[in-house]
Formats: C-alpha cells, structure tokens, sequence
C-alpha cells in the first residue's frame, strides 16, 4: 500500500448524498490506517463565508461574482489540500473546480469561468474525481426536507447542472481521473462502488 497522500474530490447535484458518502469513506479509510482530512467547498474562510452568505440569499449580488468568490476561495483552500497531502493524508473533498464548472457556468460564460479556475488545475488536479449521479426528482426531494433552500436548489436549476457535469467531464476527460457512480441505490451498494474506485488508488485493496 501506498502512504503518499491522496486527493479525492465527491461532485454532485444537491443533495446526492455526498456528505455521507465522504462520512462512510473517511471511516472506512480510518479503519484501514490512512489519515483522513474531510474538507468542503465553499470554505469556513472569510472568502468562503461570503460566498456562503450569497448562496443563502444574505448577499444578494452578480453571478459573474459568485463565480469570482468560488475562484478565490478555492485557491485559498489549496494550500491547505497540498499540506495534508504531503503529510500522507487522503484528503476528501466536498466539491471542487468541476462544480464551478457545472453551477456557474451554467449562467455566465463558460470559457470565462474555466479561466477563472484555470491556476487552480494548474496547481492541483484530483488523483480521483467522484460524481454522484442521482435523478434530479429524487435529490430535490431530499432538498425540500432541510430546513433552507440555497440559491440554485430548484428542479430546473439542477437539471441544467447535471447536464453540464457531463458536458464538462467530457471536455476535461484529458488529464483528470473522473468516475461516475449511479447513487440511487441504498447507500451501502453506493459506498461499495466507491470504496472499489479508491482501494485502486493505494496499491491495490487497502
């Protein structure tokens, strides 16, 4: 088995589950003796909070600069992901650059988006990408139980973003290791399907 750490990226529509597919994954790597660090997109920076408080509505602003805010706080978040890696940790991430693809991209120009995350590819690309794909109908119904709604958590809405995560996976496919996992089983068969994808990862079986 391999100690180096690795990058491990879950994208998704809201709520595909990929907060408790990362739950379910860090333990499973735990249990085996690799170091886990769980991290998301948007941060608890100051950047991140800000871009939070657009996504909520508290912040009412341009589209152009939410994709701005992502941009940002994800360069800041990647000193972070480089440190953890290099000290051997499997570092789960909570969406990445492909969401900003998908979400934003969705609503202002594409290319402008892409070169907006463009040093970002460039300073660190997922060893694994993992895109949870769930019918829309059922991760909306998912959504309508939290307690709040976010700015795109609306059918049409996600419809258009699960459509641009395969036109933006088919674009990228070069230079990134992408894995589409049907989730819309129980969560147990979802986890498995991961787990197989990531053991690939360390050497083999961990």
């Amino acid at each position: 088995m391999e100690t180096k750490g690795k990058f491990i990226v879950f994208e998704g529509t809201d709520g595909s589950g990929k907060s408790t597919q990362i739950r379910l994954l860090s333990q499973y790597l735990q249990g085996k003796g690799i170091p886990v660090f769980e991290t998301h997109e948007p941060t608890a920076s100051p950047i991140g909070e800000v871009v939070r408080a657009c996504m909520s509505g508290r912040i009412d602003t341009d589209e152009r600069a939410i994709a701005l805010l992502f941009a940002a706080d994800r360069i800041d978040h990647i000193g972070c992901i480089r440190q953890k890696i290099e000290e051997g940790y499997a570092v789960l991430c909570d969406r990445y650059y492909f969401s900003s693809f998908a979400y934003n991209g969705g609503l202002v120009p594409l290319d402008w988006v892409v070169e907006l995350n463009r040093p970002a590819m460039e300073l660190l690309r997922a060893d694994l990408t993992i895109f949870l794909d769930v019918n829309v109908e059922e991760t909306m119904n998912r959504v309508l139980r939290r307690t709040a709604r976010e700015r795109y958590e609306n059918v049409e809405r996600q419809l258009i973003t699960r459509k641009n995560y395969f036109e933006v996976f088919d674009r990228f496919k070069e230079g990134e290791n992408i894995a589409i996992v049907k989730s819309e089983c129980s969560k147990e068969a979802t986890q498995a399907a991961i787990r197989k994808l990531t053991d690939g990862l360390f050497g083999g079986s961990v």
